[in-house]
């Protein structure tokens, strides 16, 4: 269970899919942002990401679980994101999200039985259903939520993704020595 939120326990099935992850997939826009697009007055387009998503991806990377983002639209922010996160795979302008995470597949050791996704909206959907562990966020369509396995506490761009990061870990019994480097 993640250590702020208050949710029940995942099911035992869900439990043991999440041990055998090795690669966690983020969208961005409604996941890693509250999904509202800003932009300046010359056009350039401001996004916010939160502090704790990155300390959740940073954590997921020291206990050895490879991370990924695969967004549907372009954005140099998301790009400095990614790269000060040591993300490893970005994906971006990429509407069919399953299409982008199968050719991840095909260039690692990873498959459907090792991903976790989150993901909010439509484009999501085929990444999520094809996963061992796919996630949404409550600010998503709901729609997601009839297809998901599990949905965050917190809403996307307010720790979505720490909840989804803090899942995986405590699922792989890593958890709380992570968390004790920190006490």
């Amino acid at each position: 269970m993640s250590t702020y939120t208050q949710q029940e326990p995942l099911s035992a099935e869900l439990v043991a899919r999440l041990r055998k992850v090795t690669l966690a997939v983020f969208d961005v826009d409604g996941v890693l942002t509250d999904g509202h697009l800003n932009f300046l007055p010359d056009g350039t387009e401001v996004k916010s990401f939160n502090t704790l998503d990155g300390l959740g991806i940073k954590l997921l990377q020291q206990a050895g679980i490879e991370t990924a983002i695969i967004t549907g639209r372009r954005s140099p922010q998301v790009e400095m994101r990614a790269q000060a996160l040591g993300i490893t795979h970005l994906l971006q302008g990429r509407e069919d999200k399953l299409v982008a995470l199968k050719e991840i597949w095909a260039q690692t050791a990873h498959d459907s039985d090792t991903t976790a996704y989150i993901g909010d909206d439509w484009p999501d959907l085929g990444a999520i259903r094809a996963v061992a562990f796919g996630a949404t966020v409550p600010n998503g369509h709901p729609l997601m939520r009839q297809h998901a396995h599990w949905c965050t506490e917190r809403a996307g761009g307010a720790g979505a993704g720490r909840e989804f990061c803090e899942q995986i870990l405590s699922a792989r019994g890593q958890l709380e020595s992570l968390v004790s480097e920190y006490l």
